[in-house]
């Protein structure tokens, strides 16, 4: 299994069975062909596609009951070349159901660090109840696979053609769902609560893969018109833009908002005097046609690829801006740190945004709960914690997903690295920025190589190409080792003008689309102009292995030169850097780019200085996660 893929993937990896260099590590990677969807340059083609959703919801929050009812209007726009006789949505609250795959399978939770994502239902069994399925009032047909369902056409829908059909659902909320979503006491954040369309793609057709758990979601953009009905005294926050504040919120909450917008520091839109009472924080009367007692929140969103919301009558509220950004965080009164909670959101988005890519949403808000972290465009979920270093990972962390995979929509059911990974790469840097001065600043950046040896053990490392429900380290292998393969490819390979150009320009170019490995491996290739085919199957496609080794080092000739001769021993290549210590007292260092390993696995260098080599040292800095550092060092 350590060097074994799927064959549903779209890349083939190539075994390194044989030793270091049985196959030159330059070799072409086989990818999937380039074509007027997907081309060459790993940009969106001329042909591109991708299909567009569009959901009308109206769901209704009864806390006395614990259930969620709700009824949506799909809008599928099928702008495909294929007609399609029927359609895949998923139901994801299924998994509490007691002959879930989840339950069959009773899997021990993940641990992160010191977090335990436990993706069951701990004990609760539910699941969604479809009251009806119907097209212009008439039933379809529909067949319920556990946290999936096939919806079947009497007509096919034709390329080009859109339809839109109604689903009618309630559920009972569970108190822990799938580590996802969830509540605890009056606190409600809801995610995974809605039927929603699987996605259909020129790459693998209809991506209907069931919810275990680890791998979390694929979904089509598309645009949101949410109502949510709820008991008056509570108060909602959500993807997407609030309709109607003046029917919902009070008067002075409304003008702390406005301020709030104007201000870099953090503006108390309900004050910890204010939280949990209603006399202060609700409207004085309900909104026109509400019923009695409740109150009636709504919600659009342009372009996003799911919908989330959480509601609680105790919240406190902070809010502030960045560059027309309003930046929020609701908290319940004892959070531990959660005063500062805005403080890290709005510096996450300020550093991300002129790092790598704006910001590409009206809000940002994050919400104090049980979930020990996730992420929903505009809104996240974070628990407090003692320590704000460690809150500040998580609000830095789930705010990075508004990026990665909010706004590049990679498949992270299949492809966990392009999402966990490339956020945790660009969240190295900025906690390094937010505690600069600290020893934690110093140190966090480089995290994943600090805990290399204990997670790449050689005989247990899986490639990271397998889907997330085949890997046994998933912390390991989706969101360290791919911050480190590009930690290094930024710092060590292609230096970081030459990687951020390519970086950036690949966020651009997939902006709310769906991209592949392939797309992003040719990307990189052709913006940055080198050929990292080599890097890809070491750090992607296998579990490959790096050990750099001075093998000897001669006396100077009468020519005044010195011969030094390098090894690589194991399969992965990477530039060297050398130092040389002289019998003087000084000392050079020199570096040499991968390319040195074209010829094979041992380099030859011809020093040209008469001073006495006395030392030589591969790697000084400690930068390469090489598994034998007992053979970087020759002394005289």
């Amino acid at each position: 299994m350590l060097l074994s893929l799927s064959p549903r993937s779209e890349v083939l990896a190539q075994s390194t069975d044989g030793g270091a260099y049985s196959e030159s590590p330059f070799r072409t990677l086989d990818l999937r062909a380039p074509n007027s969807v997907r081309n060459a340059s790993g940009r969106p083609g001329n042909g591109f596609w991708q299909q567009e959703v569009d959901y009308v919801i109206h769901a209704t929050l009864n806390p006395e009951n614990q259930e969620l009812i709700g009824r949506e209007s799909i809008r599928y726009v099928n702008h495909s070349p294929d007609d399609l006789s029927y359609f895949w949505l998923h139901l994801e609250q299924n998994a509490c159901q007691a002959n879930s795959v989840s339950n069959s399978l009773k899997q021990p939770p993940l641990v992160f660090l010191g977090a335990i994502f436990d993706f069951s239902c701990q004990g609760f069994i539910g699941g969604h109840t479809l009251e009806s399925v119907t097209l212009g009032g008439q039933n379809l047909r529909y067949t319920i696979f556990g946290t999936t369902m096939r919806i079947d056409l009497e007509e096919p829908l034709a390329s080009g053609g859109e339809i839109t059909f109604e689903i009618a659902w309630r559920f009972t909320i569970p108190p822990y769902g799938l580590a996802r979503m969830g509540r605890d006491g009056t606190l409600y954040e809801m995610a995974q609560w809605f039927p929603r369309l699987a996605v259909y793609d020129d790459v693998r057709g209809w991506n209907s893969e069931p919810y275990i758990g680890a791998g979390e979601f694929y979904l089509e953009y598309g645009d949101y018109d949410v109502t949510l009905t709820l008991p008056s005294e509570y108060i909602v926050a959500a993807t997407g833009d609030l309709q109607n504040p003046d029917e919902v919120l009070t008067g002075d909450q409304r003008r702390r908002l406005q301020r709030a917008m104007t201000e870099s520091a953090p503006v108390a839109i309900i004050t910890q005097s204010e939280a949990g009472d209603p006399s202060k924080t609700r409207p004085l009367s309900t909104a026109p046609g509400a019923s009695s007692g409740t109150l009636d929140w709504r919600f659009t969103a342009e372009t996003v690829r799911d919908f989330a919301f959480a509601a609680s009558p105790d919240f406190r509220w902070d809010a502030t801006s960045w560059e027309g950004v309003r930046i929020e965080a609701l908290y319940r009164d004892g959070a531990a740190n959660w005063e500062e909670a805005i403080l890290m959101a709005r510096e996450s988005i300020k550093y991300f945004s002129e790092q790598w890519y704006p910001y590409p949403y009206s809000h940002a808000t994050t919400i104090e709960g049980p979930i020990e972290g996730m992420e929903y465009p505009m809104l996240t979920f974070v628990p407090a914690m003692d320590a704000p270093e460690d809150l500040h990972w998580v609000v830095a962390h789930e705010f990075g997903h508004e990026w990665f995979p909010m706004l590049v929509g990679s498949n992270e059911r299949f492809y966990p690295w392009m999402d966990e990974g490339f956020n945790t790469f660009i969240d190295l840097e900025g906690a390094a920025r937010y505690f600069e001065g600290t020893d934690y600043g110093k140190s966090i950046e480089w995290n994943p190589l600090a805990i290399y040896a204990e997670n790449a053990i050689a005989s247990e490392e899986q490639p990271m190409i397998l889907r997330a429900a085949e890997q046994s380290n998933l912390f390991w292998t989706a969101y360290q080792k791919p911050a480190l393969m590009l930690q290094l490819l930024r710092h060590e390979v292609l230096g970081p003008e030459r990687f951020d150009f390519a970086f950036r320009g690949y966020i651009e170019a997939w902006a709310n689309k769906h991209p592949t490995p392939t797309d992003f491996f040719r990307f990189m290739k052709d913006a940055s102009g080198m050929d990292l085919d080599f890097y890809w199957r070491q750090w992607v496609m296998t579990a490959a292995r790096l050990d750099q080794a001075v093998v000897s080092v001669s006396g100077v000739s009468s020519e005044g030169r010195s011969e030094i001769i390098l090894a690589n021993n194991e399969a992965m290549v990477m530039p060297v850097e050398m130092k040389i210590d002289f019998e003087d007292g000084t000392h050079t260092t020199l570096n040499f780019p991968v390319e040195m390993w074209n010829q094979g696995p041992r380099f030859t260098y011809n020093l040209l200085d008469p001073r006495q080599v006395i030392r030589l040292t591969l790697d000084p800095r400690q930068r390469y996660p090489d598994d034998d550092r007992s053979n970087n060092t020759w002394i005289r």
